[in-house]
């Protein structure tokens, strides 16, 4: 069991002792009110402007913010394990106890999993709500996490670049603002939004970017602000943003494309809008997935796995695409809000065209588990409440085929 994990640069993850949960906020979360402001109303159905990289190519390595020793152990043990899930923000009148029960599970996983204890965790989006300011970091990501003692990647959601202003021309902090100083940091270091806890900033090279770690690379990319759809690109000049991620998709997978034909690694995409969903708000994102489709066919290498979150609720679709069978999960169901499939949605497993839904959506809280050694991928989900049996789902990627 490591504890404690001492990070490259001096970097700190875990409290020492991270004491009892908060159950009531710091920081009264009053930003719900800020849905009414000029600039937001004004801008509501508009995207926010995509953040410069920090660094190109943006990639980071596990080995970049993790020590040696801790690396080396994974190698050792043969394969990887590591968390996924978004929308944990804790913003309800109920205050922070539903996202600190599934952080909770998370942080006893890490402490009990010994030399498979998940390396990291991949947060899929909506780190705060409703707004992404600082003030709100404490209360919503870092009180909840401190017993995490393990990295935290993160891609940010809707709710994470949302602004806000008293004018209708200038919001009253940019977009990302905060996001971008706790994960994007150009060194690591203390966050000024952590209440005095240890957790180092993350040094991401940008609000997209592709984790390289053993045994897996997670492209995750930035799917803008709006509640629907995702736009990762400007489709054809539909959309006012740059096409630049899209670019990086497809040149991450031409790139990871013969590591992932060795046997070498497995290749998931993480992006917080579904392109696949029958959530009762928003439903999956048809631009957003044919954009996913046309950087993975010029590319000639498709995802073995498509992480989301946004849609509060867990789900999981089967795509059939050139011969294999690749699992799209849905995993929004972090703390914030656990609500219900759209009426009429009949029962599993229900096939139109390519996709198959082959679970009936559970609606409850809880969070994802990955492994992977290159061979075989299981995401499986674990809730929080104890009378909701996991799911699990396993890929033999040699075959490009579900096992179970």
């Amino acid at each position: 069991m490591m504890r404690n994990v001492i990070g490259t640069a001096g970097r700190l993850f875990g409290e020492a002792h991270p004491g009892a949960d908060e159950t009531t906020f710091q920081v009264d979360n009053t930003s719900e009110a800020y849905y009414n402001s000029p600039y937001y109303r004004l801008h509501k159905n508009q995207l926010q402007p995509v953040p410069s990289l920090r660094t190109r190519p943006p990639r980071i390595c596990l080995a970049d913010v993790a020590d040696t020793a801790f690396v080396d152990n994974i190698i050792q043990a043969g394969k990887i394990v590591f968390h996924a899930v978004g929308d944990t923000g804790a913003a309800k009148s109920s205050g922070p106890v539903t996202e600190a029960r599934v952080a909770d599970l998370m942080a006893a996983d890490v402490s009990a999993g010994g030399p498979l204890a998940p390396a990291f965790f991949f947060h899929l989006g909506d780190v705060v709500y409703h707004f992404g300011e600082g003030q709100f970091y404490y209360d919503q990501f870092y009180e909840p996490f401190r017993a995490y003692d393990r990295p935290i990647f993160a891609i940010p959601g809707n709710h994470d670049g949302m602004v806000f202003g008293a004018k209708v021309d200038v919001p009253k902090i940019p977009t990302l603002q905060a996001f971008l100083r706790n994960f994007c940091a150009a060194a690591p270091g203390p966050s000024p939004d952590a209440g005095g806890l240890v957790r180092s900033v993350m040094t991401q090279p940008g609000v997209y970017f592709t984790l390289d770690a053993p045994f897996v690379s997670i492209i995750g990319l930035y799917s803008n602000v709006l509640e629907g759809p995702g736009v990762i690109s400007s489709e054809g000049g539909k959309y006012p943003v740059p096409d630049g991620q899209l670019n990086f998709l497809a040149a991450e997978l031409v790139r990871l494309k013969p590591l992932r034909q060795a046997g070498e690694r497995a290749v998931i995409l993480a992006v917080h809008h579904p392109p696949l969903s029958v959530d009762g708000k928003s439903g999956g994102t048809k631009g957003l997935s044919d954009d996913i489709d046309t950087a993975c066919q010029k590319a000639g290498l498709w995802p073995d796995a498509v992480l989301s979150g946004h849609a509060h609720l867990y789900q999981r679709f089967t795509r059939q695409v050139k011969g294999r069978q690749i699992p799209y999960v849905v995993s929004g169901s972090g703390g914030f809000a656990a609500t219900p499939p759209r009426p009429g949605v009949p029962p599993a497993p229900v096939t139109v065209g390519d996709v198959t839904l082959v679970k009936d959506p559970i609606i409850a809280f809880g969070y994802l588990t990955v492994t992977t050694d290159a061979r075989s991928l299981t995401i499986t989900f674990r809730s929080s409440n104890s009378g909701i049996a996991p799911d699990s789902v396993t890929v033999d990627l040699q075959r490009g085929v579900i096992k179970n």
